[in-house]
């Protein structure tokens, strides 16, 4: 298997339809694996799943019972991964997964060894703001530049995962896993990626100010601890 493209999905059962026929794009490649993570979702999302799953070939599923958080259901889905090339990307449609075969071509011509990651535009002027301001701190903080962190696709290779220890359960798996890649000094890659509307639903944490003071107050936590690492 060449690529795992893990897709963790939480209340996604709206989207699942159209994320599912996206994914097909991806299926003519044979060394392309894609695994959805239902992470201890409580709507239809198990149900949506076994009924359309046998339709894609290429799609398989895995079952977190209880949600421990975003990180918690990527990670279970890297477990899971046969690919020598990981990755992940969400569920909501705002970044489609067909732009990981843009990734994929970035492994084709530096080689395995690289970091690979999207970089987002088209987003609300409020949210821009809200991601420099973040990535100025990281920046500072870390002492490396940490741009757009949150944004997807992201993909690496198998030996950079197995060298993670003890990697967050929540939204801060990206900022961890960005940051071990720019300690590790690999090589990283960039690549414009349309960030749209999400299909259907909600978002569990971009809800409004206060989510956002709340995922702030924990985005520092986790990274001064980093900084304490360094």
């Amino acid at each position: 298997m060449r690529f795992s493209l893990i897709i963790p999905c939480y209340n996604e059962s709206a989207n699942l339809p159209l994320l599912l026929e996206r994914c097909k794009k991806l299926e003519i490649y044979s060394d392309i694996e894609i695994i959805l993570v239902d992470n201890g979702s409580i709507d239809d999302t198990p149900k949506v799943l076994k009924n359309l799953l046998p339709q894609y070939p290429n799609c398989r599923s895995i079952r977190v019972e209880e949600n421990h958080g975003y990180g918690f259901g990527i990670l279970s889905g890297l477990k899971s991964a046969k690919g020598e090339i990981l990755g992940w990307t969400h569920a909501d449609m705002q970044t489609d997964p067909i732009d990981t075969l843009i990734g994929l071509q970035k492994f084709k011509t530096y080689g395995i060894d690289i970091f690979v990651k999207g970089r987002r535009y088209g987003r609300p002027f409020s949210d821009v703001l809200f991601t420099v301001a973040m990535s100025i701190f990281e920046s500072i903080l870390l002492i490396r530049p940490m741009w757009d962190i949150n944004a997807q696709p992201t993909m690496f290779s198998r030996k950079f995962y197995e060298s993670w220890t003890s990697p967050p359960d929540d939204f801060s798996l990206d900022l961890y896993v960005y940051y071990q890649a720019r300690a590790n000094n690999l090589p990283v890659y960039r690549f414009p990626v349309k960030f749209g509307q999400r299909a259907h639903g909600t978002s569990n944490w971009n809800i409004n100010w206060a989510a956002k003071r709340k995922f702030i107050r924990r985005t520092i936590n986790f990274s001064l601890k980093l900084k304490k690492m360094m």
